[in-house]
């Protein structure tokens, strides 16, 4: 491995390397450290870095039409030479046009998220000779989805960035991992460390899924702005969405809190008034509460608008201390990746 050096033991190198390679198999790479995608942030300078870096970077495709998906991979094939993947959104108008861009262009690996992927689009992806992975946020959705074809799995928790589900990604591994020896299943949410990649990984995962950790790389384009917020935040100061009315639900997502999240509060409460008022019929109501964060995102990350934008970051934000080279963020992973299995071993030697 690239990252082994003098200073540690060979012998725990190789025990890393044995912990992960079956996930390392399945995405053809050095490591098994998914690239989670976000949207804006994972394009083509982020996602080549972390395939160079020894990882398997995911573009994340969002609302981006076929052209653009098709000119997206292209830029990124310019800038390695290493495996990387596409994240499409299952409920985009155009994903079999979009799924056709990523075999046309000899995508390997293919991640369906943003809800259930029905079985057309695993049998698309597939008999176009790409492997699928798919999100699993519940036991009885991973064995759906095992048995309609999906090739790995990723199993991510509510600490992660973003739209979430309610259960934890300790909880999530526990119930699921037992339950598919032979199925790759990655896991994601509050992953920042090396630590706990071992963990995961001893505990049955093929490999990780990494989002949040990345953002303050340096071939990030996240505007400074953002990176300066995820550098000052605490965990702590990730926190999901909050539904004031049962009428009106709101798919959590986890963000640093700011002035954005307070006027949105507000705004669900007018919002109600006025349903409640007569002034707006329901779905009124609710669209108008969906689309206050229209664009939120990218006004933040690219735009550099971290009072009014939306802020997504996972938990392990706190544990984003400063700008970082791609290479350095994956040596610092796998070095104390590495002195976890070796304080281990010398435990076991010494009782």
């Amino acid at each position: 491995m690239k990252y082994e050096n003098a200073t540690d033991s060979h012998e725990d190198f190789a025990r890393l390397d044995m912990l992960w390679r079956r996930g390392r198999e399945f995405l053809g790479t050095e490591t098994a450290i998914m690239g989670g995608a976000m949207s804006w942030v994972s394009e083509r300078h982020l996602v080549s870095a972390l395939s160079n870096a020894g990882g398997f970077g995911v573009l994340a495709c969002g609302s981006m039409g076929p052209d653009l998906l098709a000119a997206e991979i292209a830029a990124t094939r310019a800038l390695t030479s290493a495996p990387f993947g596409v994240n499409l959104i299952t409920m985009h108008p155009e994903l079999d046009a979009l799924i056709d861009v990523c075999l046309e262009n000899r995508i390997s690996h293919v991640v369906l998220a943003g809800g259930l992927p029905g079985a057309a689009s695993i049998k698309r992806v597939k008999d176009g000779g790409a492997k699928v992975l798919c999100f699993a946020p519940a036991l009885a959705l991973a064995k759906r989805l095992a048995r309609g074809g999906a090739d790995a799995l990723i199993v991510e928790g509510a600490e992660a960035g973003g739209h979430i589900g309610p259960v934890a990604t300790s909880v999530l591994v526990q119930e699921i991992l037992p339950h598919f020896d032979d199925l790759p299943v990655f896991v994601a949410g509050g992953i920042g460390r090396g630590e706990a990649i071992v963990s995961y990984l001893e505990m049955g995962a093929a490999g990780v899924q990494l989002g949040t950790r990345f953002v303050c790389a340096n071939e990030s384009i996240a505007h400074p702005n953002f990176k300066k917020a995820f550098i000052r935040a605490a965990a702590r100061d990730a926190m999901p969405t909050v539904q004031i009315d049962p009428q009106f639900p709101v798919i959590p997502v986890r963000a640093l809190g700011n002035e954005g999240t307070k006027q949105f509060m507000q705004t669900q409460r007018d919002v109600v008034a006025r349903f409640h008022a007569g002034a707006l019929s329901q779905s009124e109501a609710q669209l108008e509460i969906e689309h206050y964060w229209a664009g939120a995102l990218r006004r933040a990350a690219i735009d550099g608008d971290v009072e009014y934008g939306s802020l997504m970051a996972g938990q392990s934000v706190g544990m984003v201390k400063a700008e970082q080279p791609m290479v350095d963020i994956f040596s610092e992973l796998i070095g104390q990746a590495v002195r976890a299995l070796t304080e281990r071993r010398t435990a076991a030697e010494t009782s």
